[in-house]
């Protein structure tokens, strides 16, 4: 495997320019093999609109390598050959990543990854990029107004780029670096350019920041209905009424399903093994399997049987994979009745007993393991990990074996459930207002599902969602690799080409990347 990841980090980072031929006033590069045209488009001021994706966040950085790959450039760039212009991009100084707050390193912004043979780790060196710039907001304005982290309703913000929000959340550091001032919302920021075109793809960060965070109540789903700046509908049609105010023409992009990306299909809901046999699995040894099932899962079994509820645990087994140990919040609590039925041991384990184990269970094929949770199995929770002021002791210390994966760790069913329904509003949302403002419509759900499932060749290779090889996802499990940065720029430029008549070839997908190497010039 190490011997294949050496000649694709030699693949390196290009552009598709057009092939003239022999007569310079004719420039023939395009889908149907006709000069290029824009067809109805003007492309002359393209401003693009969104979130990470937008910008060219990969690797968990945002970077200058990674902002020059987003498909927002891409496109650009095939814009110029038919009368595009110039697409200015709020440039990161390095290729590290991360970001300065008045020269100190905030360690919420780390550095790009970078795999090293055998797994995705940090790249060295220290990030130059300063968060309090006045040459970056004078350099300005910039066509690509993508913000990491931003959601539907962060571009109508007027105080997103207030560097005082940044202490309460209300401003983002990555708008910050880039606005003109404290007052000035991001779509009023695109607006004041004047855009002939635009390209908005935003929604992502209402339904993710839940996803990513187990679905654990810390970053709540945006409401799929509400007034703008509130509900989704509500600011997704104020922010399409307004960019369209000007007459201007666009392409918008719905919201693929969460579940489908690498961040969530790559831990398996069962890697607890004997003996570390398969990739992704964690030894448990067969004595200790043994034990448990004799001290632990053997009489929880017996007292949840008692209450009809015996389906939550089974025995561990030595010669198959089992499955995580975790808590189930939608499952009827049963602390009182195990602290009842653990009496014996002592009221305080007894209790303890209960308080960790009365919503737990055995995780299933229809739970989704987080790509983070990874490093957590057989961890020992803290404190505050386990809500009762103090850390679990030994033996029952151990993350998603002795101790369950808490609700941060995992998307199970219900949660599930949650984001596709919020995702199905808001893409009716995107799909409708598409249709009513005669915009061009990229089915990124659709695109994303048949990736997931089956795979879709371009160029003769195979994007795939599989995480570090299958060529589309980048080492975080969420954001593009350049590859498939490129591919998403493509089906872009297939419904602008669709909508407008124009006839942009896109790019051979081939001479992108799927992972960058640690070091980068």
């Amino acid at each position: 495997m190490i011997k294949n990841f050496k000649w694709l980090l030699l693949v390196s980072l290009t552009f598709i320019a057009c092939n003239n031929d022999d007569s310079p006033a004719t420039v023939i590069d395009s889908s149907d093999g006709l000069p290029l045209t824009a067809g109805t488009a003007n492309f002359s001021k393209y401003v693009a609109l969104g979130n990470s994706l937008t910008s060219g966040f990969s690797d968990g950085a945002l970077f200058k390598r990674g902002q020059e790959g987003a498909y927002t450039n891409i496109i650009a760039q095939q814009f110029k050959l038919v009368g595009g212009g110039e697409f200015k991009i709020p440039y990161t100084n390095d290729n590290i990543g991360g970001l300065l707050f008045s020269g100190q390193v905030n360690p919420a912004f780390g550095p790009r990854l970078f795999f090293n043979g055998s797994a995705p780790v940090p790249v060295t060196g220290a990030s130059t990029t300063e968060v309090f710039n006045p040459a970056i907001v004078a350099a300005g304005p910039y066509n690509n107004t993508g913000v990491p982290g931003a959601k539907s309703f962060h571009l109508l913000s007027p105080t997103y780029g207030a560097a005082a929000g940044l202490a309460n959340g209300t401003a983002n550091p990555y708008y910050v670096r880039f606005a003109p001032n404290g007052t000035t919302s991001v779509l009023a920021y695109a607006m004041s350019q004047a855009p002939t075109f635009f390209s908005l793809w935003i929604g992502n960060n209402d339904v993710l920041g839940y996803a990513t965070s187990g679905g654990d109540g810390t970053n709540p789903i945006t409401p799929a209905s509400g007034a703008a700046g509130v509900g989704f509908d509500g600011t997704y049609a104020a922010l399409v009424t307004t960019l369209t105010s000007g007459g201007a023409k666009g392409v918008v992009a719905n919201i693929p399903y969460v579940t489908s990306i690498p961040f969530f299909k790559t831990v398996p809901y069962n890697p607890l093994t004997a003996s570390a046999i398969g990739k992704g699995n964690v030894a448990v040894g067969t004595a200790t399997i043994n034990a448990l099932n004799a001290q632990l899962y053997g009489p929880l079994k017996q007292a949840l049987t008692a209450f009809g509820a015996g389906s939550r645990i089974n025995l561990l087994s030595t010669t198959a994979a089992n499955p995580l140990l975790i808590k189930d919040e939608s499952l009827p609590n049963l602390s009182a009745q195990l602290t009842v039925a653990f009496a014996s041991l002592g009221p305080q384990t007894a209790a303890f007993y209960g308080a960790v184990f009365g919503q737990a269970r055995q995780a299933t094929a229809t739970d989704l393991v987080l790509l983070t949770t990874q490093s957590a199995i057989s961890a020992a929770p803290t404190a505050a990990d386990s809500g009762l002021g103090s850390a679990p002791p030994a033996p029952l210390n151990s993350f998603g074996i002795t101790y369950p994966l808490q609700d941060k760790h995992v998307l199970i069913p219900t949660e599930i459930t949650e984001l596709r329904v919020a995702t199905d509003a808001y893409n009716a949302t995107i799909k409708s207002l598409a249709d009513s403002k005669g915009l061009a419509f990229v089915d990124a759900n659709a695109i994303m599902a048949k990736i997931d499932q089956s795979g879709i060749e371009a160029n003769s290779f195979t994007m795939s969602s599989t995480f570090v090889t299958g060529g589309t996802f980048s080492l975080d499990g969420v954001h593009p690799s350049p590859r498939g940065y490129a591919f998403i720029a493509n089906k872009f430029i297939e419904a602008i080409n669709a909508k407008y008549g124009s006839n942009l070839k896109g790019v051979n997908v081939g001479n992108y990347q799927i992972l960058y190497p640690a070091t980068l010039q």
